[in-house]
């Protein structure tokens, strides 16, 4: 089996769309074989999004995964999941996100646009290992 890493952000724990959203992703045929209702912490955040530090919206990043309870999770499926879990997703800016799609269904701004999901598989694996280090 081959798994990904996602965050339901705080957005969409505040709107309570958490069970919609896993709820999609097992439609699919995913499966969720970890997940943890966590605040993230500065650190953990700023190095969840080491790959932005120097762009001017870092800042605003860490301030709104850290602001309330987010869901931490591994999905697992037979191939590429992270694809998988991506095209659930929808485009990262609701706006141009297909209906049908979760950020296309339920989000409209970008800056609070529901999930988050690993862009690779590579990305998978790191981001297991910065919020889930025993499974790693």
């Amino acid at each position: 089996m081959d798994r990904t890493f996602i965050i339901v952000k705080p957005d969409g724990v505040e709107r309570r769309l958490t069970g919609e959203i896993i709820a999609r992703l097992e439609r699919k045929g995913l499966s969720l074989v970890a997940a943890e209702l966590r605040t993230i912490d500065r650190a953990t955040a700023e190095r969840h999004y080491g790959e932005h530090k120097d762009k001017p919206f870092f800042g605003d990043l860490v301030d709104f995964i850290t602001r309330s309870p987010a869901l931490l999770a591994i999905v697992e499926g037979p191939s590429d999941t992270w694809k998988v879990v991506r095209t659930l997703m929808g485009a990262t800016n609701p706006k141009d996100a297909a209906p049908g799609t979760i950020r296309g269904d339920f989000a409209i701004e970008m800056t609070e646009n529901l999930i988050h999901g690993s862009d690779s598989a590579e990305s998978a694996e790191r981001e297991i290992g910065i919020f889930f280090p025993d499974r790693a």
